[in-house]
């Protein structure tokens, strides 16, 4: 099947002439308005995945100087320079967000390789991809990058294999480690492993994304008057200011609280779910001013 060309500036909604700090910041805003635990639009998922890989292009100045020698021409550059192979392939990072790149950047990049795609002879047979999962807690997300020691147990026995976590994991992330899937026969390469990560339920944090949320008890007078809360974050609680009218279900934001993206110093946000608490006993005095305000109202 011939590969489609992808705009990757316009996928970004970029120009051709942006900046990493641009490019970063164009990256960010559309991940998480379109991740698929986030948005439930049809196309949602496969313009998460077309994001990725502009932003893996982008923002690799090696990936993106060759991406911009070849242009929408790719195919007749390609020929011209007698295949892939003479331009600059990148550097190795197995990170897929969302499963596998495009036809089109397997063919210019040879998949996270380098040097564009390599055929194998006819001769040996590949081994089958293996699938398995590994699940952390939000925590453990929070601090990545890591390493954790997954057990596999298939064809090749038991065995103990050290994944590499990077920073930037999201519940649903998919990382391939080459090479470790089923072994090849006749000489053929192995197949690769896909672990998909899976964030255990947390007692305090819900995910949405990169984003956490939290539930924060509000007494009525601080909600009516307003005043200060403690709320949970990840690596500590803080005390938020608890504005005058607050209403039940309101939610606060805490900017870059959140889960940790791919770059540095960006982060999803966590959102503190304002929740009033009723008094469950009340004094003689607490009783008799609860009922001088019922007798304002």
């Amino acid at each position: 099947m011939t590969a489609s060309y992808k705009d990757y500036y316009k996928i970004l909604g970029v120009e051709r002439t942006a900046d990493g700090a641009a490019i970063k910041s164009a990256y960010r805003k559309l991940a998480k308005k379109y991740h698929p635990d986030v948005n439930k639009a049809p196309d949602a998922e496969a313009r998460y995945k077309d994001i990725n890989e502009a932003y893996e292009v982008l923002n690799d100045p090696q990936k993106r100087a060759t991406y911009d020698q070849l242009g929408p021409d790719w195919q007749s550059a390609s020929q011209g320079a007698g295949g892939f192979g003479g331009f600059p392939g990148g550097t190795r990072v197995d990170f897929g967000d969302a499963g596998d790149f495009s036809e089109f950047f397997r063919t210019i990049f040879g998949g996270f390789g380098g040097g564009g795609r390599t055929f194998h002879s006819s001769a040996g047979r590949r081994g089958s991809d293996v699938e398995a999962s590994i699940e952390l807690s939000i925590r453990e997300a929070f601090h990545a990058p890591m390493r954790k020691t997954l057990t596999l147990r298939d064809e090749r026995g038991s065995r103990e294999i050290e994944v590499n976590l990077p920073r930037g994991l999201s519940d649903g992330t998919r990382l391939r480690l080459r090479g470790q899937g089923s072994p090849g026969l006749g000489g053929g390469p192995n197949g690769d492993l896909f672990v998909t990560v899976r964030f255990r339920t947390d007692p305090v944090f819900a995910v949405q994304g990169w984003d956490l949320e939290v539930k924060v008890p509000v007494a009525p007078w601080d909600a009516a008057l307003g005043g200060t809360a403690k709320v949970p974050t990840v690596d500590g609680s803080v005390t938020v200011k608890i504005p005058a009218g607050t209403r039940g279900g309101m939610r606060l934001r805490l900017k870059g609280r959140g889960l940790p993206l791919r770059e540095e110093s960006l982060s999803g946000d966590l959102f503190a779910r304002v929740e009033i608490t009723t008094p469950q006993s009340l004094t003689p005095q607490q009783k008799e001013l609860w009922e001088r305000l019922r007798a304002l109202a």
